[in-house]
């Protein structure tokens, strides 16, 4: 719909996986007017809902706002890219379509520290509710909500996926059927967010149900530059469109669902923030608030290439012939090489045996790969595991640099600052190659491609790491939820010392969950929808 109207009930800034959620809960109610703004464009571009296509999408300079890391000290001072979607559906919209939640443990630990109502027990029906397992609900899964999530079809299951998740359970892990289920250890196929050979992002499942309804307004190109604040209540945004900035209002309240870097960026450039660096970025400081930006956590990863041969790869099927022979079978069938995910294949598993609950996973993927020279990935011959570290203590942080919003924020991930990081994703590495020299490959296994074997000495792994690892792309935190200091939200997402102003995305997570972040940042946003109308239940009636 076209914004006509610059009053609203509720105003949602960023229309990304957790936005489209929330303005789904929020219009289910006609009498509740929503403006729901996202600085992107529409998501008609067709490599986004060809899954394979996410390999084009890293560094798509419209549809991704290709943001670097600050040179990383511990990773030999290099930056690292760290892509998030700017288009509707936001990172559902680029993303590896791999649907994990992570672990109960994860969820109960936000309740321990002082997030009452964010226990797993409290946390999964909104997981279940908004989702829709195409094999059908039970205790873990829902069905009937509007996100599609399905398992790897036996006929797509590539021979070289199954062939590792076999040598991972021979090095003693157990087999695992759904990693989303009772327990996360093991290995076995992920749970995907694709129909018929078409991405399911937030905006195609969430947006698309309510999108018609004459109580929701959606503006894209729309770049919110600050929320207004009057008497210490958020009761409006200006958002730039073009050359023009415009004002909405908002009676009810504004919620900030733009991700991990712009609803930090976005409270600091309102005034909400460190007083000192605020100040320094030339901001007016309205509200102190100094965690804001703070308590930034990643998953960083990195990639052991292992050569084979006798099996069908990536590097076999992107040959002139065989591709064209795929895109005709995606373009009848839906099914194929470019129906393919990040990964089909999965691991589990504790990076030592001191530890409690998995802390390491594996993102299997059938075929090697190396940058064209223009950001994107090419195959080469060859088989991936990149392997991350779940649970890192090393801390980071973004924050704004001057008061323009066109500018990006100085993001600094501070990756492997904690000794406890470095151990850990040396010890994965090892488990990795572990996996690689189990019998069942002994008829195809070649050399090790990377880091190769002369890479043998803790020091030598480490070392491999610091020249080579990459984000996965799961920044969270910098909006912390709790009740310290640092705690920039409480734990139903109201911003403190601001009334009327809440975040629900990937920032608010306390602790970075055991596995990918895109299906909690829906959660989040399920569970801020129902708080809101909670609160608001006197005003509606």
């Amino acid at each position: 719909m076209t914004n006509n109207n610059s009053n609203y009930d509720y105003i949602i800034v960023g229309a990304g996986s957790a936005g489209c959620a929330l303005a789904h809960r929020l219009t289910q109610d006609p009498a509740r007017r929503v403006l729901l703004l996202e600085a992107g464009g529409r998501d008609k571009h067709p490599v986004i809902h060809m899954p394979l296509g996410f390999a084009f999408l890293m560094k798509h300079k419209t549809l991704n706002w290709c943001y670097q890391t600050e040179p990383e000290p511990q990773l030999n001072m290099r930056q690292l890219s760290w892509p998030r979607g700017k288009v509707l559906g936001g990172c559902s919209s680029i993303n590896g379509m791999v649907y994990i939640r992570g672990q109960r443990e994860d969820f109960d630990l936000w309740r321990a520290l002082g997030n009452a109502g964010w226990g797993y027990d409290e946390v999964l029906p909104y997981f279940r509710r908004g989702e829709h397992k195409a094999e059908g609900a039970n205790e873990f899964h829902g069905d009937g909500g509007p996100l599609w999530v399905e398992e790897v079809q036996a006929s797509e299951k590539l021979q070289l996926a199954e062939l590792f998740v076999q040598a991972a359970v021979q090095t003693g892990l157990p087999r695992n059927t759904d990693f989303n289920g009772p327990a996360q250890e093991g290995a076995g196929f992920y749970q995907l967010n694709i129909r018929r050979g078409r991405r399911q992002s937030s905006a195609r499942t969430f947006l698309a149900q309510c999108e018609a309804r004459p109580n929701l307004v959606v503006e894209t190109g729309a770049l919110c530059q600050r929320v207004l604040l009057e008497g210490g209540r958020a009761v409006g945004v200006d958002y730039r469109r073009g050359n023009t900035v415009a004002t909405a209002r908002a009676s009810g309240e504004i919620i900030l669902c733009g991700g991990v870097i712009n609803s930090a960026q976005l409270l600091e450039l309102s005034g909400i923030g460190d007083s000192d660096r605020l100040l320094a970025a030339g901001v007016e400081p309205l509200v102190h608030l100094p965690g804001v930006g703070e308590n930034l956590q990643d998953h960083l990863t990195i990639n052991i290439q292992q050569g084979l041969h006798g099996l069908v790869t990536f590097y076999e099927e992107t040959r002139p012939l065989q591709m064209v022979k795929n895109l005709f079978r995606y373009l009848l069938q839906g099914r194929g090489l470019l129906a393919h995910p990040a990964s089909q294949a999965g691991v589990f598993f504790r990076s030592s045996a001191d530890r409690a609950r998995p802390d390491a996973q594996i993102h299997f993927a059938p075929a090697a790969s190396e940058d064209d020279g223009k950001g994107n990935l090419k195959t080469s011959p060859g088989t991936t595991a990149t392997v991350c570290h779940l649970r890192p203590r090393s801390r980071g942080s973004v924050h704004i640099h001057c008061a323009d919003p066109t500018q990006h924020p100085l993001i600094r991930a501070n990756y492997l600052d904690n000794e406890h990081d470095r151990k850990a994703l040396v010890a994965a590495v090892r488990r990795v190659r572990e996996i690689f020299a189990a019998p069942v490959l002994d008829p195809y296994r070649g050399q090790e491609l990377l880091p190769g074997k002369a890479v043998a000495s803790d020091e030598e792994i480490l070392d491999y790491i610091r020249a080579n690892a990459e984000s996965v792309y799961h920044p969270v935190g910098s909006c912390k939820m709790g009740s310290d200091d640092m705690a920039v939200v409480d734990e139903r997402l109201r911003v403190r010392g601001v009334a009327a102003l809440r975040v629900a995305d990937a920032s608010i997570m306390p602790r970075v969950t055991s596995g990918n972040t895109n299906a909690t940042a829906i959660m989040i946003a399920q569970k801020c929808g129902d708080m809101l109308l909670q609160d608001a239940a006197g005003a509606w009636s």
